[in-house]
């Protein structure tokens, strides 16, 4: 049994996929970034802001702020501000982030305004799905948009002008609990879930760091026995995120985008014994006017020029090209047998799904 399980292993690692970093395939389970957002006005723009007709929650902003800083407003007035926008502010907190760092926002319009450019984000909390507030965003807008407008209403625009980032624009001012240094083990979960990876993965850790260090849990997840100090923990982690291990190959796909027309064929695809027709039918539909006139000295009641239709219609058959796939055909070989019949992407399109109705696909077919 002992040599059963050497000689598996042995040929695990000897595959000759290219090999890649553990850290680059997996992520460590309860290291996560997290996500936050905040509502906050936009102010200073240049007559770009909200139409405050359309979005009563600006003014009702505006007065809110202006109320906690001692500004009283008197009611029913409504201020028409056209330089403030109200907008919602969005970040991703990495993992272990500390107070007093500084993250990447971004903005983005939740009214009507036509351009945030040259806006600055006023103080706005920043909350996770638990309702803490665990940074506070403010500062100047970049936005990569523009857009000019002429007297006679005509536009163009480039880019989008409701939303901007602001580089290191919030501070962070919590920190997120992490059983990162409590768990008794490590969990290292596959980007992508494979049996053989994780196999894979497992076996190199057990090679290089001793037997029973690591155990597939699924295929998903690997579990590694850690040290219990931080320390040792954090120098443990350190070299077994730099093991290089070889991924199995991904599974045998054809991906398919509906819309764009663009088509990803696997490295794995392979095609059985077929052979498959491709032809076109161009129908011409061609429209002529001619001048019907009566003939001279004609003096027959309602006769006169008059334009007559002369209509068209032509059908064309292109000759159909079959070419033949044979058993175990390879991705170059497809792709050359399509191109050598002058396939258009919607053409080859209806010849993959053809040959997967015909059985003879030995792929998985994903329309997007």
């Amino acid at each position: 049994m002992r040599h059963l399980v050497l000689l598996l292993s042995c040929l695990l690692l000897a595959l000759p996929a290219q090999a890649t970093r553990i850290k680059d395939i997996t992520s460590v389970s309860g290291v996560r970034s997290n996500q936050l957002i905040g509502y906050g006005l936009v102010v200073g723009l240049e007559g770009t802001g909200d139409q405050t007709t359309q979005t009563p929650f600006t003014i009702q902003s505006i007065k809110s702020m202006l109320t906690n800083l001692g500004v009283n407003v008197p009611e029913g007035v409504n201020a028409q501000l056209k330089n403030v926008a109200a907008v919602m502010v969005h970040a991703e907190l990495p993992p272990f982030a500390k107070p007093g760092q500084t993250i990447d926002v971004t903005v983005s319009s939740l009214g009507n305004a036509d351009s945030l450019r040259g806006g600055t984000l006023l103080m706005t909390p920043l909350k996770a799905v638990d309702g803490e507030i665990y940074a506070l965003a403010q500062g100047s807008l970049l936005v990569s948009g523009f857009g000019a407008e002429g007297a006679d209403g005509s536009r163009v625009t480039v880019n989008v002008q409701s939303a901007g980032r602001i580089p290191n624009g919030a501070t962070v001012e919590r920190t997120v609990p992490s059983t990162f240094a409590e768990a008794p083990s490590l969990m290292f979960n596959l980007n992508a879930p494979d049996f053989t990876t994780a196999q894979r993965v497992a076996t190199t850790i057990n090679t290089h760091l001793g037997p029973g260090t690591a155990a597939p849990v699924d295929a998903t997840s690997v579990e590694v026995s850690a040290p219990e100090g931080r320390a040792e923990r954090i120098a443990f982690l350190s070299i077994v995120e730099n093991l290089q291990v070889s991924p199995d190959a991904a599974p045998a796909r054809v991906v398919v985008n509906s819309r764009s027309g663009t088509i990803v064929i696997g490295n794995e695809v392979r095609v059985e014994r077929a052979a498959v027709a491709h032809g076109n039918l161009v129908v011409t539909v061609s429209e002529d006017f001619e001048v019907s006139q009566p003939a001279p000295f004609t003096r027959s009641p309602g006769a006169a020029t008059a334009v007559v239709p002369d209509s068209e219609v032509t059908v064309e058959t292109e000759d159909a090209r079959m070419f033949l796939l044979e058993p175990g055909v390879t991705l170059q070989e497809l792709v050359t047998a399509v191109n050598n019949v002058g396939a258009a992407p919607g053409d080859l399109i209806a010849i993959l799904e053809a040959l997967q109705q015909a059985g003879a696909l030995r792929a998985q077919l994903i329309v997007i």
